[in-house]
């Protein structure tokens, strides 16, 4: 069922690095975001694929990892992405992206937990140093990044408290716990 696909795809930050993610499985997601809805059938969305160590470095090294976590600075070695996709707009295709990484990113995403996978969509990169060490060409904008890998943290949803924090938190476990608020909230009879 698509609800359990849901529940299982969560932002993940910390994977079991060693199980790697072959260039055919990247390809395989990649194209699960070629078929998503694209505004205007413009397609304007490009896809740099990272899967070795030393790339991975490169864009782990250009990602803010978790702005609630103020005492965290990302997963340890070990416990990192074992690949990433940078979802880039194209510029000479079009001005507008519309919703297309969106929708593209979700695809990606249900595509990996479908796959036993988990990631992580990351909006908070350097994007400027990113580009130049991965040399992409300026026409291209990085919208996004994904991580990828198998998941390592166990990710809890709960109801937000009557404080109405929605900062999500870690246990001293080492539990991930993700407040959501109540579904008769968010409905508006009108």
């Amino acid at each position: 069922m698509i609800k359990d696909l849901l529940l299982k795809n969560r932002s993940y930050r910390r994977f079991y690095e060693d199980e790697k993610i072959s260039k055919e499985t990247l390809i395989e997601l990649m194209n699960l975001a070629r078929i998503s809805s694209s505004g205007g059938n413009l397609q304007s969305l490009k896809y740099v694929l990272s899967y070795t160590e030393e790339r991975n470095q490169i864009v782990f090294d250009n990602l803010k990892w978790a702005g609630y976590l103020k005492d965290w600075h990302g997963p340890e070695k070990g416990e990192r992405p074992s690949a990433y996709i940078i979802m880039l707009h194209d510029k000479d295709i079009s001005n507008n992206y519309f919703w297309d990484h969106g929708i593209a990113a979700e695809n990606i995403l249900l595509g990996a937990v479908e796959k036993g996978l988990g990631g992580c969509m990351f909006g908070s990169v350097n994007r400027l140093e990113l580009s130049k060490a991965l040399n992409i060409p300026s026409k291209y904008e990085i919208l996004m990044v994904i991580a990828l890998g198998a998941p390592k943290e166990n990710v809890i949803l709960e109801e937000i408290d009557k404080n109405g924090d929605i900062k999500y938190y870690r246990d001293e476990e080492g539990n991930h716990y993700v407040p959501k608020r109540k579904l008769e909230d968010i409905v508006l009879d009108i």
